[in-house]
Formats: structure tokens, sequence, C-alpha cells
């Protein structure tokens, strides 16, 4: 497969996750919100808020593989392969300041009288358990077979909404059973569950946020990485070693720079061919660019 067309493809793809995540989300939120607040849970109203973030997020991944797929231009030489790391990254900062919300709504409820959440919470808290971990799966995937650091970390975004889901089962259950059994303090068990679920996101958005920005920097991947890649290079008829190999991470591809020493007798155009075939041989999915520079070559000790 052509690279552009490996683009093309990827780009779909990444879509296709984006959308189920939104409609997912949209159908979670909304039915996790009313359940929530119909059955007294602050726990299951967290999870709803949750979801809905997971929209944003979802939203954000749509604009930032958009902006990825766009060819180099004047302004921006090596592409726009970044853009989906710095949508990953606003990602992440949205899910560390939802956990901060929930963190303190779920405190505030051990200092308020509280209600019993009613049977029917538990129910949502299902439904969603379900749907996340279908989502999440399907995401993880696409993300991982198409190399989208954006997907990979919307994908994780609902894992750690699922866990938040499960968090919020054992406090809404628990609550119940207070209730029924009038021990007072289980009933404080779903705002218990929702500063869990705060936490967990929180968590969730520092480790996320930490990758994608060290990503965004501009970083060489290890030898034991490049091996494959310096065999090819190094195999190409005419190049008699590699001086320097430079393969840089910008987004979800990879540029080389590449310094091969040739022959010094032969001509500026013989040169220039060994150079292209150099190009042909690392080029292909993930490698989006090479940019060789040619050497004379010295025999040692010359």
């Amino acid at each position: 497969m052509g690279n552009k067309d490996y683009n093309e493809e990827r780009y779909q793809k990444v879509r296709l996750g984006a959308w189920i995540g939104i409609i997912g989300n949209v159908l979670l939120a909304v039915i996790k919100g009313g359940v929530g607040f119909i059955a007294n849970s602050r726990a299951l109203v967290a999870d709803a808020v949750h979801s809905a973030s997971d929209v944003v997020g979802s939203i954000a991944v749509l604009v930032g593989v958009r902006a990825a797929k766009r060819p180099p231009d004047q302004d921006h030489p090596y592409g726009h392969g970044k853009a989906e790391s710095v949508t990953a990254i606003i990602v992440a900062v949205l899910l560390f300041f939802v956990g901060l919300e929930i963190a303190f709504n779920a405190i505030e409820a051990f200092f308020e009288p509280i209600d019993v959440p009613k049977v029917v919470a538990i129910y949502a808290v299902f439904f969603s358990l379900v749907v996340k971990e279908l989502m999440f799966r399907i995401k993880l995937h696409l993300g991982k077979k198409y190399n989208s650091e954006a997907l990979v970390t919307d994908a994780w975004h609902h894992r750690s909404d699922a866990y938040s889901s499960a968090a919020a089962l054992l406090g809404i259950g628990a609550a119940i059973i207070g209730g029924a059994l009038d021990i007072q303090w289980l009933v404080y068990a779903d705002p218990l569950a929702g500063v869990f679920v705060a936490v967990l996101i929180l968590r969730m958005a520092w480790k996320l946020g930490s990758q994608s920005i060290h990503n965004t920097l501009d970083h060489v991947l290890h030898d034991e990485d490049t091996e494959e890649m310096r065999k090819k290079a190094a195999g190409v008829e005419g190049v008699e070693k590699i001086d320097e190999f430079l393969a840089r991470e910008h987004g979800h591809y990879v540029i080389i720079d590449i310094k091969v020493a040739v022959d010094p007798k032969i001509t500026v155009e013989e040169g220039h061919r060994i150079g292209k075939c150099v190009k042909e041989a690392l080029v292909d999915d993930y490698v989006q660019d090479v940019r060789v520079h040619i050497n004379p070559y010295e025999e040692p000790g010359g």
C-alpha cells in the first residue's frame, strides 16, 4: 500500500473511532445523568459528567487527526503529525479538570444530608460498563493499528470511565444496602465512590498528559528501534558506510535524517542516485520522509 493510500485509510479509520466515541458518550451521558438525578446518586452523576467529557475528547481527536492529515506546506515542511499529540494533551488537561470538579462535588456531599440512591442506578451503571468496555477495545485496536496517539489516549479515557463506573457500582450498591439495613455510615459509600472515581480520573490524566507532552518534543528512536532501518540503508548499492542516522517521531509517523558515505570518485549524479535509492528503501507506511546527506567515504586511518 502506498504512503498516500495508507494515510487516507488511516484517516478514515481514526475518524470512525472518534465518531464511535462521540455517539456512545452522548448516549451514556444522557442516560447516566438522567438516571443519576432521578435516583439521587452523586456517583452516577459524576460518572455521567465523565462520559460527557469524553464527548469533547472525541471531538478533539477528530480535529487533531484532520489537521495531522494535511500535507507538508511552506510553514510546516515536516508536516502536521504533531497535531495529534497536541490534541492528546488537550484531552488530558480536560480530563484533569473534570477529575477535580468531581472530587469537589463528592467531598461536599459528606457535609450535607444524603438520600439513599434508587436501585435503577445500578442498572444504568451495568449498561455503562458494557458499552464503555466495547468502546475502549475498538478504539484501542484502531489506535494501535494506525499508530494514532490521540485515539489511543481517548481509548484509555474510556477505560478510566469504565473503572469509574465500577467504582460507582460499588458505592451505589453499598449505599442501597446501608439504607435498607439502616446503617447510616454506609449510605455515604455513594459520594465516597465519587471521590474514588475522581482520583482515578486525575491519575489517568497525569499519565496520558505526561506521555503526550513527551511525544511533542523532538526525540530520536533508540538504536534497537532503528536496527532494521539501518540495515535497509546499509544494503543499498553504493553505500560504503552510515555516518549518522537519526529517526525522529513526528506524531504518528517518523522522519529520518541520514548521512551516508559513498566512493569519493563517483559523479555528483551517481551520488544523487544513491541518495534517492536510500530514501526509497526507507520510506514506508510509518516513515514519512527521509533527508539524505552524501559524504565522501574515507578509508580508516586514511
